[in-house]
């Protein structure tokens, strides 16, 4: 099915799909969890709304100037998604080992930015798919069906990460540190997976 025979709303739902399933907010959930488990109500509710906004700023960013900028630097989507691998390596390791909680409390804008917004939600995946469906549009309300999914998608990962604190009051001190080293392992085998595949990238194009 060409763009021309493709309304507005069917497009938006397309996006809106792609873009949730490559970004997952249901398995963001539990990294979320592991990263502010030892934050206050008021704070968690704060970041997982930050987190949101983050991702948001960073995916509207790479929509409009994604192509323009990878190009002037000379940075390959196989280069970022690298980069981010090794960033959420470095932050599941703290998660494994304990050490990810032991930061002043003044680092929780830092959370929200890094892994939360970035890499975690607004990854190359994401990046990549919002920059091929920019492509695809030609005319106003294929534009405002992209911005309409976009912003869906964002509401979303909110809505999750919000309801995701609830978790957090049922479960004691142990339940809590279970949490972080679960999250950990899997933000290890989600940057681990993300290295493998900007290798395999490398590979093709040598």
């Amino acid at each position: 099915m060409n763009l021309a025979s493709t309304s507005a709303v069917t497009f938006a739902i397309q996006a809106f799909v792609t873009l949730f399933v490559i970004m997952d907010p249901p398995g963001a959930t539990p990294i979320f969890l592991g990263l502010v488990a030892d934050k206050s109500v008021k704070v968690r509710r704060r970041l997982a709304w930050q987190a949101a906004g983050v991702s948001l700023i960073v995916i509207g960013v790479f929509a409009l100037f994604g192509r323009f900028l990878l190009n002037y630097l000379n940075i390959s989507i196989a280069s970022l998604q690298g980069a981010g691998g090794l960033l959420l390596l470095l932050v599941s390791l703290e998660l494994l080992t304990g050490r990810g909680n032991e930061g002043p409390q003044g680092a929780d804008s830092n959370i929200a930015l890094v892994p939360l917004g970035t890499p975690l939600l607004a990854g190359p995946g994401a990046i990549v798919a919002t920059m091929i469906f920019v492509q695809r549009v030609h005319d106003t309300s294929h534009a405002l069906g992209l911005i309409a999914a976009v912003l869906a998608v964002h509401l979303a990962i909110a809505l999750a990460l919000l309801s995701s604190t609830t978790i957090l009051r049922v479960i004691r001190q142990s339940g809590v540190t279970l949490v972080a080293r679960v999250a950990g392992l899997l933000l290890a085998a989600i940057a681990v997976q993300m290295i493998v595949d900007s290798v395999k990238a490398f590979s093709l194009n040598w």
